[in-house]
């Protein structure tokens, strides 16, 4: 194109170069003036008459050519035009396409001391090259900011070191070709009320292994061993069936500490809670066979003795799950003493937090960190996560994000 440009430039300007030298002809001698001099020179009439006809049209043609001057080449380019019809049809066939909102799934995302926040995008989307993940603390006193990680380029993101009970909003969105999908619907996360313990479950603590299966130490079921089949034998007008007891391999003896875990929908009877050493001593060293008339307030049925436990502090705390139920327990408080009062529907995820110092224990629903019930706890020694479990039934410890383990010090007996 600038080729061509120069090339039609090149033969304006030798045009009108040309044009010049036309018209500076007639004002020289070898021009129409000079022309004129020398007619105006001769001294015969009859050859002054001939030529002065001659010379009139074209001094008359002359002038009017002065009169209606034009240049021979138009100076502007305004003729010039870019055909660009092939570049109108491709840029239409170009499809600038925002890519789908990505939705944040609140079913595998997971939020501790760190968060591990999970998102998927809406079925039939095509790929996306990155996702950005937006976070803040929620705080009532003070405005705060949206904090953005680098580009992610899978379906998760963790977020490190987020606040001990806080409330966080995460949203999410994908980026494709450089453009950018709206953000996802802001999803509020509650982080504990105290850090991640983390443990397993202590498969040297003495446990009952015939009617208690590990599965590499994260999770427990509850079977019917044959020994309680034998023992049916001695059976004759009723029996009492003890509690399988289990407890984390590592304990506190100090802080404020949470854990999350899962029992089973189907389980039968599960009791969760703390214990100290001491009393796991007495637990797993004098176990109750089938056939034992003695009762344990810790198994679990409701009766009048079990109700005078929580008139002081004791060195354990338990509570009753089991057929899709919270159970807290009789006697516990003035306010629990209905039964539609002390049932509640059995959360998907339950959370333990121990305040050794306080001598507390708290109870929650770990999906929406709400506290479904608190009491005192005699914190002498080192405590132990506690479960116990009677008929079919499981429990499976939350897979923590945090994978270090505490330096406490203190085996289980």
């Amino acid at each position: 194109m600038l080729r061509t440009i120069e090339v039609n430039q090149t033969t304006r300007l030798e045009k009108l170069k040309s044009q010049r030298e036309e018209y500076q002809g007639m004002l020289e001698n070898s021009g129409l003036v000079g022309y004129a001099q020398e007619v105006l020179k001769e001294t015969d009439q009859s050859c002054f008459v001939q030529t002065a006809k001659q010379l009139y049209p074209r001094i008359q043609k002359a002038t009017e050519a002065l009169r209606s001057f034009h240049p021979a080449a138009d100076p502007s380019f305004g003729d010039f035009a870019v055909d660009v019809s092939k570049e109108e049809v491709l840029l239409k066939e170009l499809g600038f396409s925002i890519p789908d909102v990505p939705v944040i799934d609140q079913s595998l995302s997971r939020v501790y001391n760190e968060g591990l926040i999970c998102w998927l995008l809406p079925e039939d989307s095509s790929p996306t090259d990155h996702y950005i993940l937006e976070y803040k603390k929620l705080d009532d006193k003070a405005e705060t900011t949206w904090l953005a990680t680098e580009k992610i380029y899978g379906n998760s993101k963790v977020v490190c070191d987020l606040d001990t009970n806080s409330l966080y909003n995460f949203r999410v969105k994908s980026c494709k070709k450089s453009v950018y999908s709206s953000y996802s619907q802001e999803v509020a996360f509650h982080t504990p009320p105290a850090p991640v313990f983390s443990f397993l479950f202590d498969d040297k603590c003495g446990f009952n292994t015939e009617r208690l299966i590990l599965n590499r130490r994260q999770s427990v079921e509850s079977v019917a061993g044959l020994s309680l089949l034998l023992g049916s034998e001695r059976i004759q007008m009723g029996s009492y069936m003890c509690l399988d007891y289990i407890i984390g391999d590592t304990g506190i003896d100090r802080g404020s500490h949470f854990w999350v875990f899962r029992v089973e929908p189907h389980s039968y009877l599960v009791k969760v809670g703390v214990a100290s050493d001491t009393k796991l001593q007495e637990w797993f060293h004098n176990p109750r066979d089938t056939s034992s008339p003695r009762y344990d307030h810790d198994s679990g049925h409701d009766s009048g003795s079990e109700d005078t436990c929580y008139d002081s502090s004791q060195p354990f705390t338990l509570v009753t799950i089991g057929m899709g139920k919270f159970i807290i327990p009789k006697g516990s408080t003035a306010t629990t003493s209905d039964y539609s009062n002390r049932v509640l529907p059995m959360p998907q995820r339950i959370g333990i937090c121990l305040d050794y110092e306080k001598g507390r224990v708290y109870f929650y629903d770990a999906d929406n960190m709400k506290c479904l019930w608190e009491r005192q706890v005699d914190c002498t020694g080192t405590m132990y996560p506690a479960f116990g479990l009677m008929g079919s039934g499981g429990v499976h410890l939350e897979e923590i994000i945090l994978g270090k383990r505490l330096g406490y010090t203190g085996d289980a007996q």
